[in-house]
């Protein structure tokens, strides 16, 4: 065949359109590479939990609770695709309700609210990828002041004892009222990794690892179910006899807001229950999760009719007259539910929903139960849903926080003062043995199971509490520093507005929820905790609770 000028100009064309394809293409991935790497940049500027974090404010303590300086913050997302073509002004005004359009035109002009860390007008049209950043005076919920005290400590491993009402790690308005925040500030236990999760309420064994591989092994064991957990709860009623074992599966009614419930639908799921005591009114029982389903112990007390006395959510009308007692909810929907919770938490102010702390100043109100539709009320939040031990939570060293971004103008910053190292031994802990743990095999096979108001279980001492007082010096070697109030570190923001809010202090009851992780065993390894007051067999609840 004799090719023609027009056949060839026609193979030609292809040739050329198929390299301007390829050409295309390989535009398109350079851009992408591009835009990874800039992400990729862009996180690598992020300090996370650094020197300069931990510093930008301290703590004090008053009327037993371990409070926050305002500090200034910064809270950053990127642009929601639904966003894009939009004023700035426009998309805050409509999702982030927390302020007036007017201060937020006002955070735009006087440059605290940026794009891209750089100032814009008010009329700015978002784009794809920008960055938002919010400088906020932040104000962080108080805590108890009781010390979180150090169980086993090497070069893998960390193992404490949590104090209910402080999270884990941050997470809406909690920072540097977390475990990980305060081990690193006042412990100089920097880097750790975290393992497992409690909830904020919850007390008990908590463990970190000191290096990623640690962490993994740990992690690897709890996933696969070689880690053996006890806890120890304060149950409404007098709990039957012998070993209970509840399989029920449960379903996660909304993750939002972290609710659960006994549903078919469910994951499968087994707890065994065994009272120890009864004083009349409540009783103390030892329960045993096999799995590791968020809320599951909380869930399958409710189911059982036999709810923690304490627990804000589970034991609360709002699951119907019998407070989901056999799966009885009322015959509510989830919908129905997740909108009564909210409605409740709007009257009583106990729905304390935990999000992601970098994001939570940019969650939208118009989401369904978003943490910052519900987080304006006036008085603290007091009660947490989220943050459970459901599942293994091994992450990179502590989680990242987001960079500063500079103030275009003038910086509020400037008014904050540099936290003081100071000195003291007013943090007293007693020591836990860590060899005894109580099986559930061990308590079947007693008669009489009772624990009594010296701490010990049918004559057996669970914890020698050796009364000795040591500082966090003669745990870790580092000095804790002196946190009795500063008049010159509180600082004000005349634009904020919760420096002209006064906020009540929550009550020591509004801290604990009677659910207390008691011993783990692995293999070859094993800790416990010392058994809290109120699972004392004679307990009896007060006001000052």
């Amino acid at each position: 065949l004799i090719s023609t000028p027009a056949v060839v100009d026609k193979e030609k064309l292809k040739i050329q359109n198929a390299e301007k394809r390829k050409a295309e293409d390989s535009d398109q991935l350079k851009d992408l590479k591009k835009a990874k790497l800039e992400t990729k940049a862009l996180k690598a500027k992020r300090p996370g939990f650094t020197d300069e974090r931990y510093h930008e404010t301290s703590y004090y303590i008053e009327n037993g609770l371990r409070k926050v300086y305002p500090y200034y913050f910064t809270f950053t997302t990127f642009t929601k695709g639904r966003w894009v073509g939009e004023k700035i002004l426009d998309v805050f005004s409509r999702e982030f309700r927390a302020h007036p359009a007017e201060e937020y035109e006002r955070c735009i002009k006087s440059g605290t609210l940026t794009v891209n860390y750089e100032k814009v007008p008010v009329d700015y049209r978002l784009k794809h990828n920008d960055l938002l950043a919010n400088i906020v005076h932040r104000h962080e919920v108080p805590v108890t002041s009781q010390p979180i005290t150090i169980v086993h400590m090497d070069d893998d491993i960390v193992v404490v004892n949590k104090p209910a009402s402080i999270p884990v790690h941050p997470c809406g308005r909690y920072r540097h009222n977390t475990v990980v925040f305060i081990l690193a500030k006042e412990y100089n236990l920097k880097n750790l990794r975290t393992i497992h999760r409690l909830d904020r309420l919850t007390s008990g064994l908590l463990l970190f690892g000191r290096s990623p591989k640690k962490a993994r092994q740990m992690e690897h064991q709890i996933r696969n179910r070689q880690v053996q957990k006890e806890y120890i709860c304060r149950v409404e009623g007098n709990f039957p006899e012998g070993v209970i074992e509840c399989t029920e599966p449960i379903e996660v009614v909304s993750y939002k807001i972290g609710v659960c419930k006994v549903s078919p639908k469910g994951k499968d799921c087994t707890t065994k229950f065994q009272k120890i005591s009864y004083n009349g009114q409540t009783s103390v029982v030892l329960c045993k999760p096999l799995t590791g389903r968020m809320h599951q112990i909380r869930v399958h007390l409710q189911y059982l009719g036999y709810p923690v006395v304490n627990d804000p959510l589970y034991n609360h009308d709002v699951f119907g007259p019998l407070k989901g007692r056999g799966g009885d909810i009322g015959g509510k929907t989830d919908d129905e539910l997740v909108r009564d919770l909210i409605n409740i938490h709007n009257a009583e102010n106990w729905l304390g929903i935990d999000g992601d702390s970098d994001m939570s100043m940019f969650k939208s109100v118009k989401s369904d139960c978003d943490a910052d539709a519900l987080r304006l009320a006036s008085a603290p939040k007091v009660n947490s849903l989220s943050d459970n031990d459901s599942e293994t939570a091994s992450r990179g060293a502590s989680p990242v926080c987001t960079d500063s971004p500079r103030i275009v103008e003038s910086s509020p910053n400037e008014n904050v003062n540099d936290p003081q190292e100071m000195h003291s031994d007013n943090l007293c802990v007693n020591s836990a043995n860590l060899n005894s743990v109580t099986s559930m095999a061990a308590i079947e096979k007693e008669d009489i199971v009772n624990c009594n108001s010296d701490g010990t279980i049918n004559g057996k001492r669970q914890s020698a509490n050796l009364h000795v007082k040591v500082t966090v010096a003669t745990q870790t070697g580092h000095e804790s520093p002196d946190m009795a109030f500063n008049a010159e570190k509180m600082t004000t923001d005349k634009h904020c507005y919760e420096c002209k809010v006064r906020y009540r202090d929550p009550k020591p009851k509004d801290l604990v929820m009677y659910l207390h992780a008691w011993t783990y065993k692995g293999p070859a390894w094993e800790y416990e905790t010392e058994l809290p007051s109120w699972a004392k067999s004679d307990w009896i609840e007060n006001d000052h609770d």
